[in-house]
């Protein structure tokens, strides 16, 4: 299985922008997918989950600007991001815990990774 994200990009702060991340692959099921990022000098934090179910995780910092979805038929989750601040701007990376075909257990993947740069 892999994760290929898309969407990034450069925005004014206080603009939007929308990154969305496909799964491929044998898969059987995915339960929990969601988006990480990462700034320079700094450690990859959560962003935003979502379980196959519905349920959402958001952080702090992120909560009531950021939206995540799933559609569970394409295999992809999206991040919808509004009122964007430069402190925004870092690596997104998607993540999903994916239990591939033929496999017993679930597995964490990871993307590849998408710049967002919040700048005027």
């Amino acid at each position: 299985a892999q994760l290929v994200e898309s969407g990034g990009g450069l925005v004014q702060p206080g603009g939007s922008l929308r990154l969305s991340c496909a799964a491929s692959g044998s898969i059987s099921s995915i339960y929990t997918m969601g988006w990480y990022r990462q700034a320079p000098g700094k450690q990859r934090e959560l962003v935003a989950t979502m379980s196959s179910s519905g349920r959402t995780n958001y952080a702090n910092s992120v909560n009531g600007r950021f939206t995540i979805s799933r559609d569970n038929a394409k295999n992809t989750v999206y991040l919808q991001m509004s009122s964007l601040k430069p402190e925004d701007t870092a690596a997104y990376y998607c993540t999903g815990n994916i239990l591939a075909a033929g496999s017993t257990g679930f597995t964490t993947y990871w993307g590849q990774g998408t710049q967002v740069t919040v700048s005027s």
